[in-house]
């Protein structure tokens, strides 16, 4: 499984993650890599971060690898999402990708990937960490896949056959607990 994450939404949309970017950007990216190499500790899956460097980035595409983690930096002129939407279709494996992004959402559902909303992942990850980004120490909580998944279903349980959940959804769930 291969686990793509849109790096700022995913930053911007946590409210640990965005203390550490009203520092400064590079705290911010630093917090959200070292997370996630923590939980890519505990699971194996390949993790790939795309941040945006469009405005002020480089003119060519940048590579690099940080803690096990694959790092993209879009070219100056290209958002993040179109490295996304190259990365997904190109996919030659399953593909899930992290963001709250619904253009990306729908493109990434459309090309047979999954999209996760970045609080899910968000919480998926706080339940996987002892202590704060900047320690390397990490656990495995089996409890933060059960909350993920109520909050994709929704808050009341459905039954029979007119309340099923969406394809969408179950793939969604499914996902999370490969996560």
């Amino acid at each position: 499984m291969h686990v793509i994450i849109d790096g700022y939404n995913v930053i911007r949309q946590s409210g640990t993650l965005r203390r550490y970017e009203r520092l400064s950007l590079e705290a911010g990216r630093n917090a959200l890599i070292q997370r996630v190499s923590c939980y890519k500790k505990l699971k194996g899956h390949r993790m790939t971060i795309v941040f945006d460097g469009w405005k002020n980035g480089p003119a060519m595409e940048e590579r690099d690898r940080q803690e096990g983690i694959d790092v993209v930096y879009s070219r100056r002129g290209e958002e993040a999402d179109d490295v996304i939407k190259r990365m997904v279709e190109k996919k030659g494996e399953e593909i899930v990708v992290v963001t709250s992004d619904r253009g990306i959402a729908d493109f990434v559902s459309h090309r047979g990937g999954i999209p996760i909303p970045s609080q899910a992942f968000e919480s998926l990850i706080e339940g996987s960490t002892v202590s704060p980004p900047d320690s390397t120490s990490c656990k495995d909580v089996d409890s933060a896949n059960r909350k993920d998944e109520e909050e994709i279903r929704g808050p009341d349980k459905k039954k029979g056959p007119s309340r099923r959940l969406s394809r969408k959804k179950k793939a969604a769930m499914a996902a999370l607990r490969k996560l």
